[in-house]
């Protein structure tokens, strides 16, 4: 039983974070592209932060304790299920470093002349939050 809260709470979570990356994607980052402003992206950054990086957060935990309930072997490829916890670690682990380069290098200097730098991560972020929900979703569903 413990184990259905947690796949509702971690898909749950996965609906924020994947719907609002690609609502970032599709709808705000090409008018902040083609009209050269970052407001458009700022502006949805501030609002969606607040739900956003507590969804992540969410599938954090939820993804770690569905995984020690399946006993899963960390790095480790031996298995079907194995790869693909693994695969979503290591995507994980790489939305993080893309996050912490924004953080860190982008939005504290962040002008048009970046806007490029900051529309190619926002567009890996998403990729990777697809690319994490199609895995996970592989793994319950078998496809």
């Amino acid at each position: 039983m413990m184990l259905r809260w947690l796949v509702i709470a971690h898909v749950l979570g996965a609906t924020i974070w994947v719907g609002g990356h690609l609502i970032l994607a599709i709808r705000y980052l090409p008018k902040a592209l083609k009209e050269k402003d970052i407001s458009p992206v700022v502006d949805f950054e501030k609002h969606y932060e607040a739900l956003g990086l507590p969804a992540l957060f969410l599938q954090i935990i939820t993804g770690i304790w569905m995984a020690s309930i399946y006993q899963i072997k960390w790095f480790s490829f031996d298995t079907v299920q194995y790869s693909i916890i693994n695969l979503k670690l290591i995507l994980l682990i790489t939305t993080l470093l893309l996050a912490l380069h924004v953080r860190i290098v982008i939005l504290p200097e962040l002008t048009p002349k970046k806007l490029p730098m900051l529309a190619l991560h926002i567009i890996l972020v998403t990729v990777i939050a697809v690319a994490m929900l199609y895995l996970g979703l592989s793994f319950r569903l078998g496809l």
